[in-house]
């Protein structure tokens, strides 16, 4: 099957089987963005105590997060773990969105698409995929998201390949040893363009929830289904199009 009809395919595959996943959890843009720094290397279900600590202590807003002592901030995000690098994260991004953006995350993510990225990747601690979910789910810009899941998931069913020369083809044929973890720049940007020009055929009025779905339901095949060991295919929603 052409690699734009499978992916196509396998979001109908995995709707049918999760059904719509009505992610990113949040009860406003600015959760939904602190949320998306808080849950890097870390389960959601820890994300969810530390937001819950920060709506008890009554900060959970851009001026009263950023006023917290650094300390002070670190101790209500500890169940998210890493919590003094968090902790610094946070602040850098609020930094910028109170000092440059008068507390207004509607101001800091407003303008095209490529320009509030960058802006946001010039945050310390703000990585790409950090950077496309506040976009994608808190921006409301059209932004995949790119995770590990992603990259698993294309892998093995041969939808993607590491370029043998990171930063020219995308087509070369070269797999990954399992020593190479995470995403370079350049798989990011090569995995997200993939997904961009494959799944653009919905019309943009509905493209936003289609990729904030597509995103989740990956997360989904990936966490229960193509796991890093103990593979589940036989169970797997995406069964139909493995090639063997």
């Amino acid at each position: 099957m052409h690699r734009t009809r499978a992916l196509r395919r396998a979001y109908e595959l995995m709707l049918h089987h999760h059904s719509h996943r009505g992610w990113w959890p949040g009860e406003s843009p600015f959760e939904i963005a602190v949320g998306a720094i808080l849950t890097q290397n870390t389960a959601w279900t820890n994300v969810e105590k530390a937001i819950a600590n920060l709506k008890r202590a009554g900060v959970l807003a851009p001026r009263p997060l950023f006023a917290l002592p650094e300390k002070e901030l670190a101790r209500l995000i500890r169940p998210a773990g890493y919590f003094n690098v968090k902790a610094r994260r946070l602040r850098n991004f609020l930094r910028v969105l109170v000092e440059d953006f008068g507390a207004s995350l509607d101001r800091l993510l407003a303008d095209d698409t490529p320009k509030v990225r960058a802006r946001l990747l010039a945050i310390n601690g703000i990585g790409r995929e950090t950077a496309d979910s506040i976009l994608l789910y808190a921006g409301e810009h059209h932004s995949f998201v790119i995770d590990a899941y992603t990259r698993r998931i294309f892998e093995r069913h041969s939808w993607w390949r590491e370029t043998a020369n990171a930063g020219r083809s995308t087509r070369s044929v070269q797999r990954l040893t399992p020593k190479t973890k995470g995403n370079t720049p350049e798989t990011y940007e090569a995995l997200k363009h993939l997904c961009e020009k494959s799944l653009n055929h919905i019309s943009p009025a509905e493209r936003l929830d289609y990729w904030r779905d597509y995103h989740a339901q990956l997360v989904m095949v990936g966490k229960h289904f193509c796991r890093p060991r103990e593979l589940k295919c036989g169970e797997c929603p995406l069964k139909p199009l493995l090639r063997h």
